[in-house]
């Protein structure tokens, strides 16, 4: 089992769900998150005053899935996300040590579905 953690554009969100159908995998959550990487943010005016913004808005997915998954989801993701340019985001995946479904009580595999 491993848990795939990606950070992308919040532009990209439908385009990366509609991979991740495509290939099977519906279990997600996704949250809100503000972060910078190569960007390092911009300047903007407002009101008169100038501010510097170094951290962006961004989408984090969080996916748990079986091996056989893993390279699917992870190819889903880039499908949906990639523009080619700085800023699309990154992926990271993370051993699972164990799943429990709460309604049921199964564990492991069987839990994640």
């Amino acid at each position: 089992m491993r848990l795939i953690i990606a950070y992308i554009q919040p532009e990209h969100l439908n385009h990366v769900k509609q991979s991740l159908y495509k290939s099977k995998v519906y279990k997600i959550s996704v949250t809100n998150a503000l972060g910078c990487g190569e960007e390092k943010g911009y300047r903007e005016t407002y009101r008169g005053v100038d501010i510097e913004v170094t951290l962006l808005k961004k989408v984090r997915l969080e996916i748990a899935v079986n091996e056989e998954f893993v390279e699917p989801t992870v190819q889903a993701i880039i499908e949906g996300a990639k523009s080619g340019e700085i800023g699309d985001g990154k992926i990271f995946i993370l051993p699972l040590l164990d799943c429990v479904r709460i309604r049921t009580g199964e564990r492991g595999l069987d839990a994640i579905g």
